[in-house]
């Protein structure tokens, strides 16, 4: 048996060993097959080049990994990597239903995902069945291209570093500055959203909010300018901000005071007001008509209460201290 037959069956060998789920010893099979431990660690390294190329095709992420207690390779199925028909379709709605994103970007958003992540063969039937909906898309109004950005705030709050901004203010249009400890990134109502805290003693005692638990809110795209800081911040383990619980109590992302409010709801749909507030719980039903109370941030809520017209009535709202 000539040298490169030898090798490939000792491959194949090992590959078939790591598929059945055993553990591979470099020196065990070294004896095995009679040469040195080098030999067995350039072919698991030439099976892992492999598995790594064959992604793809497999739609599998395949990883080999040493075992320090056995003392072993094995090989571990991380995750599948394509996702279904019906998946994909589902975020390519989701993704035009937001209206987050310019035109163009929306575009090669839906494109990269249908070919990155469907079946050759399936990629033409969900291309058609979103197509109508991508050529009529209409996009914001601010017409802004921020994912760079959005993605600097993301480090920087990964590495709870400080931020300078340069905002564009709603109420009246004016470009403030910031020095802010950005705690997490958001979308709600098309557009992406900054909470963090205002790094600034003398500025936070002019706003309605000067407690470190609520932080302040900006919409991503009005920043006109930003600068992440060598400085960071530490907020401890206890203190710190849960973006999951915030959005639970957060309405339109208008900041504000934790609120609880209590309400009688005659509407159609109960469901859909459990659905728009999460921390809702029902306390009484007659007749149809459901007494609800719920945890809230801010002045969000009054605009949600307004719109619904004689099918809200308005018991008690009290601030939370």
């Amino acid at each position: 048996m000539n040298e490169k037959r030898e090798k490939t069956e000792r491959v194949l060998g090992i590959y078939t060993k790591l598929m059945r789920g055993d553990l591979v010893n470099k020196a065990r099979e070294a004896k095995e097959y009679g040469v040195d431990e080098r030999s067995i660690q350039r072919d698991i390294d030439a099976i892992r080049n492999f598995l790594d190329r064959n992604i793809e095709e497999t739609g599998m992420m395949n990883s080999i990994l040493y075992d320090r207690t056995k003392k072993g390779y094995r090989m571990q199925q991380t995750y599948k990597i394509k996702l279904t028909n019906s998946e994909i379709l589902a975020i390519c709605k989701i993704l035009l239903d937001s209206r987050a994103f310019t035109k163009k970007e929306m575009e090669e958003m839906l494109h990269k995902l249908i070919e990155c992540c469907v079946p050759q063969e399936n990629q033409r039937m969900v291309t058609d069945l979103i197509r109508n909906e991508a050529f009529h898309y209409i996009e914001p109004r601010h017409k802004t291209v921020f994912i760079d950005k959005m993605w600097q705030l993301g480090q920087a709050i990964q590495q709870c570093r400080c931020v300078e901004i340069e905002y564009l203010r709603t109420k009246d249009k004016a470009i403030v500055k910031r020095k802010v400890r950005p705690v997490a990134i958001m979308f709600s109502e098309y557009y992406f959203y900054l909470t963090a805290f205002i790094d600034d003693d003398k500025l936070r005692e002019h706003f309605d909010v000067i407690n470190d638990s609520f932080p302040t809110i900006y919409r991503i795209d009005r920043i006109r300018k930003m600068t992440v800081l060598d400085e960071n911040f530490h907020i401890p383990y206890s203190s710190r901000f849960e973006e999951g619980e915030f959005r639970k109590r957060i309405q339109f992302m208008y900041g504000g005071r934790l609120q609880k409010i209590k309400f009688r709801y005659s509407g159609s749909s109960v469901e859909a007001v459990l659905d728009r507030l999460p921390t809702a719980q029902i306390l009484d039903e007659q007749d149809g008509v459901y007494t609800i109370t719920a945890e809230v941030f801010g002045k969000g809520i009054d605009m949600w209460l307004r719109s619904q017209g004689d099918a809200v009535e308005v018991i008690e709202e009290r601030e939370i201290h």
